[in-house]
């Protein structure tokens, strides 16, 4: 169907579709390349580059949704694209936009050269940054407005975010015994054990933001009740 919610998703997913495109098509860094000389992975070793790729498949997901499904806050007999979608952005979408956002430009307050070092401005231009570090967290906070969600139950969607950061983390690794270079400056400074607190403080904070995401979605649609099968919910009676 035709609608300015629908409209709207269309939009965010042009953006990140051509956030993409520049991405693996225009964007070049020479200082990157000879930096990972013995193995590159290209832009698919930054988790921002994950991010801008789950706000794409998460607004074609609404789109789809927009079209063949409902936005409805609780459907009785929901179609497969709005559990699809309500899921997807509850464990991925929200989190890990919010994740990305939040510890770059923490991390850019504290020392730039730790994330994104000075020498890198001519190559990463900043509109291209604001859209994969900016955007990225108004789009996924409006879309808490715009479109109610049927929250999964809380084991499944931790086990979902939690697979995602594991792959991340264990990727990276990779990367570094490869490449003997950390993806991110700021791993050179840290010792192991600082590195492993470190890791453990991020994945208490990606668990924290999938909680926040669920209170401020009952604070805006109201408390729904969760289901272990994402199966429809209705609300509470008062």
């Amino acid at each position: 169907m035709s609608s300015p919610l629908a409209l709207v998703h269309l939009a965010a997913f042009g953006i990140y579709g051509f956030t993409i495109y520049i991405t693996f098509y225009d964007l070049e860094i020479p200082m990157m390349n000879k930096r990972f000389e013995q193995f590159n992975p290209g832009q698919l070793m930054f988790l921002t580059v994950w991010g801008v790729i789950a706000q794409a498949v998460f607004f074609f997901l609404c789109v789809l949704n927009d079209f063949y499904g409902t936005n409805k806050i609780a459907p009785k007999n929901a179609p497969i694209f709005r559990r699809i979608k309500d899921y997807f952005h509850a464990t991925y979408s929200f989190p890990l936009a919010m994740f990305v956002g939040i510890t770059f430009w923490g991390l850019m307050a504290v020392d730039r050269e730790l994330v994104l070092p000075k020498a890198l401005d001519p190559y990463f231009p900043t509109w291209l940054n604001h859209l994969m570090h900016t955007m990225i967290m108004v789009t996924t906070v409006i879309e808490m407005f715009a479109a109610p969600r049927q929250y999964p139950s809380r084991r499944n969607g931790f086990i979902g975010l939690y697979i995602l950061m594991l792959t991340y983390l264990v990727w990276m690794h990779v990367i570094y015994y490869k490449s003997n270079v950390w993806v991110y400056p700021v791993m050179e400074v840290l010792s192991l054990p600082l590195r492993i607190a470190f890791f453990v403080v991020l994945f208490a904070f990606s668990g924290f933001l999938y909680y926040a995401g669920e209170v401020f979605d009952h604070l805006v649609w109201g408390t729904i009740k969760r289901t272990s099968n994402m199966a429809p919910r209705k609300k509470k009676s008062k």
